[in-house]
């Protein structure tokens, strides 16, 4: 069961379609390709998932659309909301 969303090649983070916790294995398809990813801690329904690992000040990508920026490392896995994403764009 696929348990997230990516949109655009660019994402870099997904769309968690249900709770997840720490540990948890996340999947997705996309271009006809299964991927599997370990949750790094609890994801509410509905927020983000890090794709990969990304830089402070990386742009964050979601459906194709540039959201923000790293406000510090982030992690393969880990949760990405408020704490560590920062939504003001220049």
């Amino acid at each position: 069961m696929y348990t997230c969303v990516k949109l655009k090649e660019k994402d870099t983070v997904a769309t968690v379609t249900k709770a997840v916790k720490a540990g948890e294995e996340v999947r997705y398809r996309f271009n006809g390709v299964d991927y599997t990813i370990t949750a790094k801690n609890d994801i509410p329904l509905y927020h983000k998932i890090a794709l990969m690992d990304m830089e402070k000040g990386s742009v964050i990508y979601k459906y194709g659309c540039k959201i923000g920026y790293a406000l510090k490392d982030i992690k393969l896995g880990e949760h990405v909301h408020t704490s560590n994403l920062d939504s003001k764009m220049e």
